[in-house]
């Protein structure tokens, strides 16, 4: 049910998406602005990126193949990676545009199609924002919330720009009319450079995952549980190992046993497995759990 749950609102996330980009990019050529362009361009490749998102969404879900004997869920942090990437080089191309654009005079454009682009844009986004919230205290995913995130930068990106071309409009017959050519440009350039350090966290926690990196947390409270097993069953030792690769959690446990410890059936082995695994919770299809038993140490090396 959460895999289908998942997919659907990365479904009605694509189709919204896509229509945000169209309108960005029409009505940014009706208006003659940059901002709104770049803004229809964002959620174009927002758009490519959730239906990448989905794909692996689709993969995840599957068993593990012949070929891919571990799963699908190392593809996640990759695709968090790339989207996040993108979006930061994105952003960055936008600032430097803007940037060019101030020194060469700033640029002229329609404030009734920009103002009504950023209305209807807005109401979008926050739709969006709400639905996905609520959606993913179910769901749970990555993705999902990678997506509530663009939808948010999206709407703040347009709310910005409401607010510029409102006070722009307001100085047409004024005094002040010589600097509306230059807050489309500007308020462009405000944008991209509060918006990339987003995408950058994104890519930051994303490459740790693909790194193996081991999350402190789940490595605590790995080790609690075996710590407590080896104290109980009279273990020599214990050695851990844990990584986590977007949704999933990989745990692997090696205990040394004593020369005297006592197997009777093959149970008493399963037995410490379910105890420790109970122990160390969050069971479920994307916990990787191996616990293995020796009596030489270099074998948990």
């Amino acid at each position: 049910m959460t895999d289908r749950a998942e997919e659907t609102f990365l479904k009605h996330s694509i189709a919204m998406t896509v229509v945000v980009g169209a309108s960005g990019v029409a009505f940014g050529v009706l208006s003659g602005s940059l901002s709104i362009a770049f803004d229809g361009v964002f959620s174009a490749v927002d758009a490519a990126m959730t239906g990448l998102a989905l794909l692996v969404t689709r993969l995840i879900a599957r068993d593990a193949s012949r070929r891919f004997q571990m799963g699908f869920w190392h593809l996640e942090p990759m695709v968090l990676a790339f989207n996040g990437a993108l979006l930061t080089l994105l952003s960055f191309y936008a600032f430097v545009n803007a940037v060019m654009t101030i020194l060469e005079g700033g640029r002229a454009f329609e404030f009734g199609w920009a103002i009504g682009y950023a209305l209807f844009v807005v109401a979008i986004c926050l739709g969006m924002v709400l639905y996905g919230r609520r959606a993913n205290r179910r769901i749970g995913s990555q993705f999902v919330a990678l997506d509530i995130k663009g939808w948010t930068m999206s709407g703040a990106i347009t709310s910005a720009l409401l607010l510029a071309f409102a006070a722009a409009f307001l100085l047409e017959g004024t005094r002040h009319e010589w600097l509306t050519p230059y807050v489309d440009p500007a308020v462009l350039a405000v944008l991209t450079v509060c918006l990339i350090p987003v995408p950058l966290r994104t890519v930051a926690a994303a490459l740790k995952d693909v790194f193996l990196v081991a999350p402190a947390s789940l490595d605590l409270q790995v080790r609690a549980a075996v710590d407590a097993a080896v104290a109980r069953h009279g273990f020599l030792d214990a050695r851990t190992y844990v990584a986590k690769a977007g949704r999933s959690r990989l745990i692997e446990v090696h205990f040394v046993v004593p020369p005297t410890f006592s197997i009777d059936t093959i149970s008493v082995l399963d037995a410490i497995r379910e105890e420790v695994g109970e122990a160390i919770g969050d069971a479920g299809s994307d916990r990787w759990l191996t616990i293995a038993f020796t009596g030489d140490p270099k074998w948990t090396r």
